[in-house]
């Protein structure tokens, strides 16, 4: 494992990634590189099906991007670096399994990308989102400027990105930039989360999740086909003989 980044099983089907890089997780290469290897492990078990992304450093979930390393770098470098938090974001969203961003205290700039990229998104009391970069002369380039208006819509994504102001976790919930509010740890509120996610069929769940990004790309009668062609697909090649099975039995379904 990373230095950095470590990974350990919550419970069948859930493994929990936990960064650690002091002071506040800034998304440095070694950060990166273990994500990265966080998600090739992940692929390599095979029974993956809810991945939390934690921090186990008191107030951030991560800063975002490592200024320090940026002001030492070129623009060949820059670019590199930029490619590398892409990457691992689109890793993520892309993953055969679902995931959950445990947000306590700063989630900022990468770090709320980073987020964002998770299929959902738990906030604990002390929650403050945004993405800042303007204020070092940059923009949200590890896809924020992309995934925040899908997920609060345009006005709203605007309003956070030119002001570079920090989002409660209160107005978070209220906007849609995060999905659940615990009282307490968000650890505990992304593992109840992912204990409930574990139990349906997880084909079905992300054909769920591809429909639901197909209805803000396409056209209605476009997203509709899309979503006839998945649950088509579900019926003929998915977990849905077993479900349906299960239920017609009055039993429990046995899915994979």
């Amino acid at each position: 494992m990373s230095e950095v980044v470590t990974w350990r099983t919550h419970s069948s089907g859930v493994v929990v990634v936990t960064m650690e890089r002091p002071p506040a997780n800034a998304l440095g290469i070694p950060l990166l590189e273990g994500l990265d290897e966080a998600i090739d492990a992940a692929a390599a078990a095979g029974d993956v099906k809810v991945m939390v992304i934690s921090s186990a450093i008191t107030g951030f979930f991560a800063a975002g991007a490592d200024i320090k390393h940026l002001s030492t770098i070129d623009a060949d470098s820059f670019l590199a670096y930029g490619g590398a938090m892409r990457a691992v974001n689109d890793r993520l969203a892309a993953s055969p399994w679902l995931s959950v961003a445990a947000v306590d205290g700063l989630a900022l700039g990468g770090g709320l990308e980073l987020a964002m990229a998770c299929t959902l998104r738990v906030a604990g009391p002390s929650a403050k989102l945004g993405l800042p970069e303007v204020k070092i002369g940059l923009i949200p380039g590890a896809g924020g400027t992309q995934r925040l208006p899908r997920l609060v819509g345009r006005s709203r994504a605007l309003d956070i990105m030119l002001t570079a102001r920090q989002v409660g976790a209160a107005e978070a919930l209220e906007i849609g930039l995060v999905d659940r509010l615990v009282e307490g740890d968000a650890l505990d509120g992304a593992l109840a989360l992912a204990d409930e996610l574990v139990g349906p069929s997880l084909p079905a769940q992300l054909a769920v999740v591809r429909s639901v990004d197909a209805a803000a790309e396409m056209s209605l009668v476009d997203g509709m086909a899309f979503e006839a062609q998945q649950e088509q697909g579900l019926f003929e090649d998915g977990e849905a003989a077993e479900g349906i099975a299960a239920f017609v039995a009055k039993r429990q379904p046995r899915f994979a």
